[in-house]
């Protein structure tokens, strides 16, 4: 691997790996080699040129995991322009904001958003590709852009007359310290801000992940999170690439009962997620088992527990398709009791500590030597400090510097200026603490603790993990309303009608599960009121609940 330069990376990867499969689409079976990759990042190289895409210029990336997503990714970056990756769940207005904010030229995009853009809403776009088959979508007037199409194959052939061959992948010399990614934390207007990623940051994860994780060349890979957030592109897709694997794009929402299928099928060998991934295969798959009258019973009997335990893990590992080494949860914190069985039954999970801003990783250790409720040990190339008096001991805000720390925001002084200390440490926004060993404890965001009337510091996501925890309640989030802590739940209907539980009745078990908590928290953390709530509670792409818009 070449650890000396982001982008050489890949054309040291394509040329190695030029007739293995690279990326394939789950829903359509579209497939290409590493080689036939490079052809499409070549022919890209050469439409840019002709529409005088300069290095540094921005192009906008919208739609769906797909694999001409991850090629015009992978085209832009190669050939020195900035990508904008804008999440596919943002509202039209959103996307108009992030494509002129970024001062984009180029926009690539699903044809399903495509249609719900308007043109006059984006001055600076020169043209609009469709990520179908690149084709030309619209082009501002006096572009000329369509002109290209009908001499391109001249061009080609003119150019590689014996085709293509893994000699030809050739990428301008781009320094590491340049800004490869503008990716926006949020799309609403005065909310959104564009994070500054370089190819030193990228390449800090990347290596690290060399290291640490160690895909090897073909291996199998499902990709599911969302690429135009860092989480996902970094490690499901960029790293994954830069070792030579075979990757499938899901294309579809990952719900449990898909995942599981693709699992079975495609057998990956890494598996990255979010905690509501693992939670929910937690809740449908395990749990019943466990809350069995016998079950319980046979737990009780010294020995036979191993051998129950060893066959959940095995029934779990299967499920998961068998052949994978790791599964690597991060975006969130993972519930405390789900991630204490899984660590109980040795299943090889373990949970990492990142955020955009470091695109994304800050700390992280590989199973077996994650410690458990830790958020893993700091990467080498970065540096944690705890604002508090005893970090070991006491939360404070978690601030970092290194590698992996971004350049700041685009064209926003303030907020950059903001988010950076006196003496250079980026402010995370996250409360933890520290062990002696470098292991990072995630205590909550700073923007949702609450302050107790005598002055606690009240963490609501504590108090959710083990109310979400209790019977039927699928999800939870803790306000305060007037003084008092107030539970909002969306219950778990499906087992509650599977149970021939009368939806009246919630208010009772609900009533039960309060009384329960309450005496799991310390008096300052007791709440007054559980409320039921009608339906899932908003979440970004990351499946994090949207706390802002229920205060």
């Amino acid at each position: 691997m070449n650890k000396d330069n982001f982008i050489k990376l890949f054309e040291e990867s394509f040329k190695n790996n030029f007739d293995l499969p690279a990326l394939n689409d789950y829903a359509t079976e579209t497939a290409f080699t590493y080689g036939e990759l490079a052809e499409e990042i070549e022919k890209l190289h050469i439409l840019f040129a002709e529409y005088k895409i300069r290095k540094g210029d921005k192009i906008a990336l919208i739609g769906k995991n797909t694999s001409r997503w991850c090629i015009a990714y992978m085209a832009t970056i190669t050939y020195g322009a900035v990508i904008v990756p804008i999440l596919q769940d943002f509202n039209p207005n959103d996307v108009h904001h992030i494509i002129n904010h970024s001062d984009s030229v180029l926009l690539f995009s699903s044809d399903l958003i495509r249609e719900s853009l308007e043109e006059e809403k984006l001055p600076g776009l020169r043209g609009i590709l469709s990520l179908t088959d690149f084709g030309l979508q619209y082009q501002r007037k006096g572009a000329n852009i369509d002109s290209l199409a009908q001499k391109f194959d001249e061009k080609w052939n003119k150019k590689y007359p014996k085709g293509f061959g893994p000699d030809d992948i050739k990428y301008t010399d781009i320094p590491d310290d340049r800004i490869m990614v503008l990716n926006y934390t949020s799309g609403t207007t005065g909310f959104s801000k564009g994070v500054m990623i370089t190819g030193n940051n990228l390449l800090g994860n990347i290596v690290f992940a060399h290291h640490e994780i160690n895909l090897m060349r073909g291996d199998k890979m499902i990709s599911f999170l969302p690429l135009a957030h860092t989480y996902g592109a970094a490690f499901e897709f960029l790293y994954a690439l830069s070792e030579g694997c075979d990757i499938t794009l899901l294309g579809k929402t990952p719900s449990p009962k898909i995942l599981l299928k693709a699992f079975d099928e495609i057998k990956p060998a890494l598996i990255i997620a979010v905690p509501l991934i693992l939670e929910k295969i937690y809740r449908k798959m395990i749990l019943p088992l466990l809350t069995k009258k016998a079950m319980k019973l046979a737990l009780n009997v010294p020995f036979l527990d191993r051998t129950i335990y060893s066959r959940i893990r095995k029934k779990l590992i299967d499920a998961f398709g068998g052949r994978f080494h790791q599964v690597i949860v991060g975006g969130a914190p993972l519930n405390s009791e789900v991630e204490q069985f899984l660590l109980k039954i040795e299943f090889p999970v373990s949970v990492g500590y990142g955020m955009t801003e470091c695109a994304p990783l800050i700390s992280f250790s590989l199973y077996p030597r994650f410690v458990p409720h830790s958020c893993g040990k700091v990467l080498a190339c970065m540096n944690v400090r705890i604002d508090s008096e005893d970090p070991y001991n006491m939360a404070g805000e978690i601030q970092v510097k290194g590698q992996n720390v971004m350049l700041g925001y685009y064209k926003n002084e303030k907020a950059t200026s903001d988010v950076f200390t006196e003496d250079g440490w980026m402010k995370t926004g996250d409360l933890g603490t520290i062990d002696k060993e470098n292991n990072v404890y995630i205590r909550g965001r700073s923007k949702s603790m609450i302050l107790g009337a005598n002055g606690q510091n009240i963490y609501p996501e504590e108090i959710e993990a083990k109310l979400d925890n209790l019977p039927f309640v699928l999800e939870s989030l803790l306000v305060e309303r007037n003084g008092k802590l107030v539970a909002l739940v969306y219950p778990d209907y499906d087992a509650v009608d599977e149970k021939g539980i009368s939806h009246e009745n919630l208010t009772i078990i609900m009533n039960e599960n309060k009384e329960h908590l309450n005496k799991m928290v310390a008096s300052y953390e007791k709440i007054s009121e559980i409320e039921l709530f009608p339906s899932e509670f908003e979440k970004t792409p990351k499946k994090s609940i949207k706390r802002y818009l229920y205060k």
